[in-house]
């Protein structure tokens, strides 16, 4: 029967979840309904539906291992009889002349489908090497799990609104150029008004895949030009992940572009910048956001092509006075060819290489894209495995069939999903912890049973109507020991701002890896005032708004103290380990 475009979609999804439950192979048996009776269907019947299932297992990157077509089970009036199977080979025409394609003869077939890790295989060519043992240790192929946590590097894509951000992010994801009419960034934004202002709003993450050799995965697919892939089909294509995490420029949405460099464990930082153009003060927010939480930076120069040589000379002469301040402290490295990115990775916390790249034209192109093959893994979370479970939300679906799934960063530890699985999630308004079961997991479209530290994953969550209702961002999932809370003590250090002062109960708006929220100073403690040469308005002064006449101490930019904070509105939980934080208000940044 000719199958319909949403029933093959069905059926796809149905055959992909099937391969993975399976871990790689399915078996299909055409002609026996759901009770185990036989269908009665003859011989056409079952292989024009063979035929449609070896279509949708070729989309799936699969192979039919093994085809059966079995006839003289069933006689007409219906009586079992000895079965007749008849295995078929590839050619069709032995399969008409070994089968009865007679009305009325019942039939039935059972595939065997295989799906192909490509992978698990070795591109390279073999090594010369006389030591085999060490040669088969290196090829030693990889699963997908270890590579979307061991060799799955974060990069944070931040710039002003019109670097071209979208644009270079869908170019190197679908390996297509520009139009330079807004091709490449429609074919990644995720909402309406996006498209239409060209300008990102939200924080997303896109897939990038290499090959071991370091070839690029194309994002189109190679039989049907204008269909994009999917995650899980390059995740199972590649030996290398790089995810590119897609972040708002414009000021009016810096807080979002905050919360994604801090949520999002980012190993390094692309700079974008518009070298018709010179560096804005977003720019400079963007550099000191990274340099803040220790994000090794590479600049590129995008819209190189018609671009005047002196607006791109005036641009990069920008940059490198920006990189040269004290509070970035950065030495500009040009990469012209592929021995200046061998240099580069020598020592990438002290240098920034700087890129000119043009999405149109393709100039520039491969040398970004070596770069971000040859980059290290910089966080290592696989060392956290032992850890206690921590899950960080990110956000919360309400799936028909399913319930309740969380999607997010597993910040800690392992977990094997089941029935068995029993987890906390929280803390909710009130402190406490909701106690469920983590009845399945995702990552990157793959049903799993496993997940561990590193990996973006979804969960799927045991939640009666009415208690889903108290989920909500930045939430966490914990295995054992839930404990909340409304305190916290910080080290800060005030970065840059005029006339800003930071006095006992001052709110400022605070991002520790997923949780955003208003808080308050309770407490402020000047670290160190005298070696660090703080100025005397720094120190602890007498505040004559105070009623009850307390010493009080005023921080200002440059100072550095110890800030007891207490949240505004709700707890969040205690198992925070907090490395990294921003505060942000607005004078400051």
């Amino acid at each position: 029967m000719n199958l319909t475009s949403e029933r093959r979609i069905k059926l796809t999804t149905q055959m992909s979840y099937r391969l993975d439950q399976g871990n790689g192979i399915c078996t299909y048996c055409i002609g026996i309904e759901d009770d185990g009776s036989h269908s009665l269907l003859d011989y056409e019947s079952i292989l024009e539906s063979a035929h449609n299932l070896e279509s949708i297992a070729a989309s799936l990157n699969s192979i039919v291992l093994e085809r059966k077509i079995i006839q003289g089970e069933v006689s007409k009036d219906g009586k079992m009889l000895e079965e007749d199977v008849i295995e078929q080979d590839e050619k069709k025409e032995e399969e008409k002349q070994q089968c009865s394609k007679d009305i009325g003869i019942p039939t039935r077939c059972a595939l065997v489908i295989q799906r192909v890790e490509t992978h698990l295989i070795d591109y390279a060519p073999p090594s010369s090497s006389t030591n085999t043992n060490k040669a088969t240790k290196k090829n030693e192929p990889s699963s997908i799990e270890e590579t979307l946590s061991a060799r799955n590097i974060r990069v944070a894509v931040v710039g002003n609104v019109d670097a071209g951000k979208s644009t270079l992010i869908g170019t190197l994801t679908t390996s297509c150029l520009d139009d330079g009419r807004g091709k490449s960034r429609t074919s990644i934004m995720k909402h309406r008004h996006e498209i239409e202002s060209g300008r990102t709003s939200t924080a997303t993450t896109h897939l990038m895949g290499f090959r071991s050799t370091g070839e690029p995965i194309a994002g189109r697919d190679s039989i049907r030009s204008n269909r994009r892939r999917t995650e899980d089909e390059i995740v199972r294509e590649s030996d290398r992940i790089v995810t590119l995490m897609d972040l708002a420029g414009h000021e009016k949405y810096l807080k979002t572009t905050i919360h994604g460099v801090a949520s999002g464990f980012a190993d390094y930082g692309l700079i974008l910048v518009n070298s018709r153009h010179p560096p804005t003060h977003m720019t400079h927010h963007h550099l000191n956001l990274c340099c803040s939480y220790g994000i090794p930076v590479i600049v590129v120069f995008t819209k190189i092509d018609g671009c005047p040589s002196h607006a791109r000379k005036q641009s990069k002469e920008e940059v490198v006075k920006l990189l040269r301040s004290p509070d970035i402290g950065k030495r500009a490295y040009a990469i012209k060819c592929e021995d200046d990115i061998e240099k580069a990775m020598v020592n990438l916390n002290s240098l920034a290489p700087m890129f000119d790249i043009s999405s149109v034209t393709g100039e520039g192109m491969n040398l970004l894209r070596k770069m971000l093959f040859q980059l290290p893994k910089r966080r290592k979370h696989e060392n956290r495995v032992n850890k206690p479970f921590e899950f960080l939300v990110e956000d919360i679906f309400n799936v028909p069939g399913v319930g309740a799934v969380v999607s997010g960063f597993v910040f800690a530890g392992e977990l094997t999903v089941g029935s068995n699985a029993h987890v906390y999630v929280g803390p909710t308004d009130d402190g406490t912890f909701l106690k469920t079961t983590a009845k399945s997991a995702h990552i990157s479209r793959i049903n799993t049973l496993h997940v561990t530290s590193g990996q973006n994953a979804c969960l799927a969550l045991a939640l009666g109507k009415e208690v889903r209702k108290k989920l909500r961002r930045g939430m966490v999932v914990l295995k054992e020991s839930p404990t909340s809370t409304k305190e916290f003590e910080a080290e800060i250090c005030v970065l840059k701002g005029e006339g800003t002062t930071i006095r006992r109960s001052y709110q400022a708006y605070v991002h520790i890896l997923n949780v955003r929220q208003s808080a308050f100073a309770r407490d402020i403690e000047v670290i160190n005032h005298h070696s660090l040469g703080v100025p005397p308005s720094h120190k602890a002064a007498v505040d004559e708004d105070n009623e009850d006449g307390l010493k009080s101490i005023v921080l200002r930019p440059g100072s550095r103290a110890k800030v007891r904070f207490e949240f505004a509105k709700r707890p969040v939980s205690a198992n925070f380990m907090v490395i990294d934080a921003i505060f942000h208000v607005d004078e400051i940044l």
